[in-house]
Order: structure tokens, then sequence, then C-alpha cells
């Protein structure tokens, strides 16, 4: 069971597209193995940040599991119902274990032990991670195009992050600022 989630882990972080056509690692522990990923990637993101910025790990690692919800939502809907190819036929499972494999490269950012290791660690893990939703994407939803898998991984990301930002703004009016 570990050796599979191993290899599940180094696959993701090669980038290996075998890793979303083979319906081996879509079994059972699938989704578990990729809760897991997720939960790692985010307590790697806070241990990151703490050599800023003290961040709650455990809070870090809920964040991420509710980050996995949206971007996986965002790419099922995108992907599958409103721009799909005629063979793309895939279940919200799939994506969500997808989505959950390919943050796999964010579990390095443990490494980021120093300020000055943060934003190059931090900065290459996500685009790292980017490219391994694309990769997902284009596999599990058998698209035919890398350009399309990227446009729905991209759409994805500026719906995360309008939402991202309109909630952060909507809450400045709620901090204890002098407006004069």
């Amino acid at each position: 069971m570990f050796g599979e989630f191993l290899n599940i882990l180094f696959k993701s972080i090669k980038l290996d597209r075998s890793l979303y056509s083979d319906n081996r690692n879509f079994g059972e522990a699938s989704i578990y193995f990729a809760g897991l990923i997720m939960i790692l990637d985010g307590m790697a993101g806070a241990v990151a940040a703490n050599t800023i910025v003290k961040t709650a790990i455990a809070m870090s690692g809920l964040t991420a599991i509710l980050t996995w919800f949206v971007w996986a939502i965002f790419i099922f809907v995108i992907g599958a119902k409103l721009f799909p190819d005629k063979q793309t036929k895939v279940s919200f499972k799939k994506v969500l274990t997808a989505v959950g494999f390919a943050h796999a490269p964010g579990i390095l950012r443990f490494f980021a032990v120093t300020p000055d290791l943060m934003i190059p660690i931090i900065f290459l893990t996500q685009f790292w991670i980017f490219a391994a939703l694309i990769i997902s994407t284009k596999q599990i939803l058998n698209l035919k195009s890398n350009f399309k898998s990227f446009g729905i991984v991209f759409l994805s990301f500026l719906i995360i992050a309008f939402l991202s930002i309109s909630f952060v703004m909507s809450r400045m009016d709620a901090l204890p600022i002098n407006h004069i």
C-alpha cells in the first residue's frame, strides 16, 4: 500500500502522464492517496511560509483540502461539462483524484527551510503543480489538445484567483482600520 502511494507520488513529481491514463492508479485507495497528498502539500506550504510568517500547519492542511475540492469542481465543470471533447467521459471522483495527485510537487516545499529558499521553491513548485494539472487534465478528460487542457486549468485558476481576491477584499471592511 505504501509502495503504491510512493509510486503515485514519484510519477506525479516526474510529470509522468501514464499516472493518469492507467486505471490501476484510480482504485479504491486512490482518493485517500490524493487526500493525503493534498494535506501534505498544505502542510509543506505552511512550513515554507513559517520561515517568514507564522502559519498554522493544521489550518493549512484543512485549507488544502478545500482548495482540492474547488480546483476539482472547476476543472470538472469547465472540462467535462462546458467544453468536453467527444470522447470525454469522466467521473467527478476521477477528476478529484487526479487533481490531488497533481499537487504532489507541492510536497517539495518542505525543503524551503530558510527565507532565501522560500520564494524560489514556492515559485518553482507552483509552476510544477500547474504543469501537472495540465497533464492530468489532458489525460483524464481524453483531450486531444495541450492548449485546451491549458485553457481549462488556466480558466479554473483565474476563477479561483478572482473568488479568493473578492473574498479577501470583502473582509477588508471588517479590519479595524481608521478611515479618514
